[in-house]
């Protein structure tokens, strides 16, 4: 990402979904383009905070930038200005950045960031560089992330422990950058294991619904079980809602099995959503067929009964965790991948 910003950049525009991410790269993207020129000479920053302000305040944050963009480098060779939370900027303060960038103050460099900063914006569009910082909820997407952040700070760690240490983060990716960090003033460009790490990797972080989903789906018994304990472990969910989450999901295939859907744009029209899911849902629907969907929902529907007040295995276990929670969902998912298995074959 930021990797790529070039000293020479006149204006950069970074956004995502994580704040903490977006910050990450801003603080790149400053190193870069500051080089070794003394932040405290040439170094401005500004935070437009959206909501939290009205038209008025707005304007003045703006008109600050733009003195500030406009103000030569002094005894520097070069400014950069950093306007942050910035994705509530109006048409008006967007021309504004946008007339300034098509004739720049030399030696001036202007970073705008800030979640919502859509591709099609002017500013982004016509800036030197534009990045999303946004990491997509699937599992290969984490771990490119937290591969590019230890590859971009010199972390020296073979494929197998950076895999462990993107499971562990889940969807907590943001602390990859402050991890890598930690572990470069630590062990330098030492060749890392997983023992090395683990002791900063903190808890595990949050997984997607689509973790817990996709395997029970795809029939994976151990994947799917390890996502069920991460929700629990990670407070993300209790029991009751993680099986009210899997009622929504099997609803969901039996909506599409009564159906005329036979695409997967068809069934997005009918369970809502983007077609990739709603054609996957389509298919496993058609795999478990009327009677796998019925003794699906009736094994959800006994979870449910169960986590009620039906059954009672104790109270926490040594991770904190609810054992009747833990116990009546890992069987539940452990049922519905196995029939999953079955309806594969």
């Amino acid at each position: 990402m930021t990797d790529s910003v070039h000293p020479d950049d006149i204006t950069v525009v970074i956004t995502g979904s994580d704040p903490t991410i977006v910050s990450d790269a801003v603080h790149t993207a400053i190193d870069i383009l500051l080089g070794d020129t003394d932040a405290s000479l040439a170094l401005e920053e500004f935070a437009l905070k959206g909501s939290d302000v009205d038209d008025d305040q707005e304007s003045s944050v703006i008109s600050r930038v733009i003195d500030a963009i406009n103000t030569p480098p002094f005894l520097v060779p070069r400014r950069v200005v950093v306007l942050r939370d910035a994705g509530s900027l109006n048409k008006a303060d967007t021309e504004a950045l946008l007339r300034w960038h098509q004739s720049p103050t030399p030696g001036v460099a202007l970073v705008v960031a800030g979640s919502g900063i859509r591709t099609d914006n002017p500013l982004a569009k016509a800036a030197s560089k534009f990045f999303n910082t946004t990491v997509s909820s699937f599992g290969k997407n984490r771990l490119d992330f937290v591969v590019a952040k230890f590859e971009e700070i010199g972390v020296n760690a073979n494929a197998v422990v950076l895999k462990a240490v993107a499971d562990r983060l889940g969807e907590d990716v943001a602390r990859a950058e402050s991890l890598a960090r930690t572990l470069v003033s630590l062990y330098g460009s030492s060749p890392l294991k997983f023992e090395h790490i683990e002791p900063y990797l903190g808890e595990a972080g949050a997984v997607t619904d689509w973790d817990l989903t996709d395997a029970i789906d795809a029939g994976r018994v151990t994947p799917a079980i390890t996502a069920a304990r991460r929700m629990l472990d990670s407070r993300e969910k209790v029991g009751v809602q993680l099986v009210g989450l899997l009622q929504r999901h099997y609803l969901k295939m039996i909506k599409l099995s009564e159906s005329t859907a036979s695409t997967k744009e068809e069934a997005a029209l009918i369970v809502g959503g983007s077609p990739f899911p709603a054609g996957k849902a389509l298919a496993m629907a058609r795999a478990l067929g009327r009677d796998g969907l019925t003794r699906a929902i009736d094994l959800v529907a006994a979870a449910d009964y169960d986590l009620k007040g039906g059954v009672s295995y104790g109270g926490k276990n040594e991770d904190d965790i609810d054992q009747t929670d833990l116990t009546v969902v890992e069987i539940l998912v452990a049922r519905l991948t196995k029939m999953s298995e079955s309806a594969r074959r």
